[in-house]
């Protein structure tokens, strides 16, 4: 059964490399960390939601919004399949029902916080701009080429966007859901510009990205999504 029905479009993906201790506390029972390459990920994502539909039925003022959420990649393995999928930080969300909503049924972890956008679509280049405010003003900015390409196998790029599960920790109780969509195409990154106290929206375990670089910089279309209710596993 499809709980939420929506599109993502326009992912703003900042990656970083983090100390993998750093993640534990935060790692749901029945799962483990995901690397790529050796190295441990955590990935500032903004993007669109658009045309929103909870249960099928579309909520009034609430079909467009912006998201911005911190996450890491981790793995669960299955009757000798694996599950690749994400654990989410901190999710923030422009309106209050929306942070309700998620953290009464899901148990995430959404804030609502003042939000905006700057979309601008020229030609042959792509604009996205992504603002959150907590007491000051959060920003995303990448510059792109506006031709998309499909995904490389085995790329960096497929890493970050083929992990299919939400995993919940709630104490020592786990929760997955399943989040289906196709394969997504990029748009070649050109310059890129990060305004992020990531001490002040994420807290201390995350205060070390501010003193570092991305370790990449991806812009995804996106496509239609569907989110499966949710079921504990542990």
């Amino acid at each position: 059964m499809n709980f939420l029905q929506a599109e993502w479009r326009k992912l703003a993906i900042i990656n970083y490399e983090i100390n993998p201790n750093i993640l534990l506390p935060y790692l749901p029972k029945g799962t483990e960390l995901d690397f790529y390459e050796g190295k441990c990920y955590v990935s500032l994502v903004g993007f669109m939601f658009l045309n929103t539909k909870l249960l099928g039925l579309p909520i009034p003022f609430h079909r467009n919004f912006e998201e911005v959420n911190l996450r890491f990649y981790v793995k669960k393995k299955e009757n000798g399949i694996w599950k690749r999928g994400v654990v989410f930080i901190k999710e923030i969300v422009p309106k209050p029902a929306l942070s309700f909503v998620a953290n009464s049924i899901y148990k995430e972890n959404y804030h609502t916080m003042p939000m905006k956008n700057q979309i601008h679509e020229k030609e042959d280049e792509l604009l996205i701009r992504y603002f959150w405010k907590d007491k000051s003003w959060h920003s995303i900015q990448i510059i792109a080429e506006n031709t998309p390409k499909p995904m490389e196998e085995n790329s960096e790029f497929e890493f970050i966007t083929e992990h299919y599960f939400g995993f919940t920790k709630k104490e020592n109780t786990t929760s997955e859901y399943e989040v289906c969509h196709p394969k997504w195409e990029y748009y070649p990154v050109k310059e890129y510009y990060l305004e992020v106290d990531f001490h002040k929206t994420y807290g201390n375990d995350f205060e070390c990205l501010n003193h570092q670089q991305p370790i990449s910089v991806m812009l995804a279309e996106g496509s239609e999504i569907q989110v499966k209710t949710k079921k504990h596993i542990s």
